[in-house]
């Protein structure tokens, strides 16, 4: 039996769509579970839109998802001479046509599909021309009776009518090939045996089958996935949000949350939730994925996050922490990443994102002052100032004498913890809505707290 080839073949012309993370996912896992090979194709022949910045963008966030391809990406644009080769034994061997019509003569077949409210489909009158003149195109002459049967390993049997299928295009009149003809060839010179991707390429399958067929190569097994829809239901659009990898990086999903994320969103194994990456690759198979499209809900994700957060390695989180901060936020002092890397039980607490424990842990490196005068009161600024001058002579990290003192200062003065706690928490974060004086003075170390009272006093 062959050794099963499953390829991802991204357009770089924009970041690297959440639909499609999944469709790498899926056809990596496949590969893995089937001891086979997952490869990488850039579809990069529509050299208007495609951009090198997104063709890094893809094999970045691939490797950032931990899904790489087992060999260095392919660049479709490289085998164009192939493809062109192969439109011409198929012009050859009157498996397609040169077609003369005009732009003018399209727009007037397209406009009176339009007026029939009939979807269009090329009339064909071409077909069967012996010679012509001008610029012309080439066509795959399409099978135009009986049906096409596709055995579709998601999808099941589909049947539809070969007259659905249009002469389509295979080169341009400036002779270069179309995604039909260059998908196509690769396909059969990068020995795939399965092609795993959104159903919404059907139509596509049909048409590559034909070419298979016409250059008598062996035909890859297929298997479209349901699309991701949004949460209303309908097709993703930027509306939506969060449709792009990027997206999620830039709020800090964990890697591995998001790939878990993907492997649920129309996939599933009993009633299991949580995979790691070798579960995922054991238990992996095309049966658990549903026919429905799914749909793609945020609460999920964050939840989800939240977990990860709360059980991964501290080490590794704090790894993940500190690359999102470089690459996302503002870079921190060593120092202060230093004394964020200790207390960070504290910080990821309750936190669903790393952009969550960035902002937890905010005011260890950024000393936001307040208008003292103007938001406290007089008993509060003699709190501060007796606090102030009984810890002024501590040792850094000696916590728990900083504790008793606290303790003495609320019973002396006959307060709620609360009263001493608030203006505290005020004058050394800059916010109310801080960790608690215990944490947030264990974070800083007593000599930043003293620094930080004495700017009032």
């Amino acid at each position: 039996m062959d050794k099963t080839v499953v390829r991802f073949a991204p357009s770089p012309t924009g970041a690297l769509h959440i639909g499609g993370a999944r469709t790498a996912l899926f056809n990596w896992l496949y590969a893995r579970n089937k001891n086979g090979k997952s490869l990488l194709r850039i579809e990069d022949t529509d050299k208007e839109r495609s951009k090198k910045e997104f063709e890094d963008q893809i094999i970045k966030t691939l490797e950032w998802l931990e899904i790489s391809p087992d060999e260095p990406p392919l660049k479709q644009s490289l085998n164009i001479n192939k493809h062109i080769e192969v439109a011409n034994y198929l012009l050859k061997n009157g498996h397609a046509y040169k077609c003369y019509c005009t732009q003018e003569e399209l727009e007037l077949e397209k406009q009176e599909s339009r007026n029939k409210n009939l979807p269009y489909t090329y009339s064909r009158k071409c077909r069967n021309l012996t010679n012509g003149e001008g610029p012309f195109i080439v066509r795959f002459k399409s099978k135009d009776s009986g049906f096409s049967v596709l055995n579709d390993l998601v999808q099941g049997n589909i049947e539809i009518p070969n007259s659905t299928i249009e002469d389509f295009v295979i080169l341009r009149t400036d002779s270069t090939p179309t995604y039909q003809l260059s998908a196509s060839v690769d396909d059969h010179l990068m020995n795939i045996t399965h092609v795993i991707r959104g159903d919404d390429h059907k139509i596509n399958t049909f048409k590559q089958i034909q070419i298979f067929e016409a250059m008598k190569w062996a035909i890859p097994t297929y298997a479209h996935i349901p699309l991701i829809h949004s949460k209303e239901g309908k097709k993703l659009s930027k509306r939506d949000g969060a449709i792009t990898v990027a997206d999620y990086q830039k709020i800090g999903i964990l890697p591995e949350s998001l790939r878990n994320y993907l492997l649920k969103l129309g996939w599933s194994y009993r009633d299991k939730e949580i995979f790691s990456l070798e579960e995922s690759i054991q238990l992996f198979n095309l049966n658990g994925i549903g026919k429905s499209p799914s749909k793609l809900d945020m609460e999920r994700v964050l939840s989800l996050n939240e977990t990860y957060i709360k059980n991964i390695n501290e080490d590794k989180l704090f790894d993940y922490f500190k690359n999102y901060t470089s690459e996302f936020k503002s870079k921190i002092d060593e120092i202060f990443l230093d004394k964020i890397k200790k207390n960070l039980s504290i910080f990821k607490n309750k936190a669903k994102t790393l952009e969550d424990i960035f902002n937890n842990c905010n005011f260890v490196f950024n000393f936001q002052t307040i208008d003292i005068e103007n938001t406290l009161d007089k008993n509060a600024v003699k709190l501060i100032d007796e606090f102030y001058q009984s810890i002024i002579n501590l040792d850094d990290q000696n916590f728990d004498a900083c504790k008793e003192i606290i303790n003495n200062i609320i019973n002396k003065n006959k307060i709620k913890f609360k009263d001493f706690g608030q203006p505290i928490r005020l004058v050394l974060t800059g916010s109310k809505f801080a960790p608690s004086i215990n944490d947030i003075i264990q974070s800083l170390g007593i000599n930043e707290v003293k620094k930080r009272l004495k700017h009032y006093l």
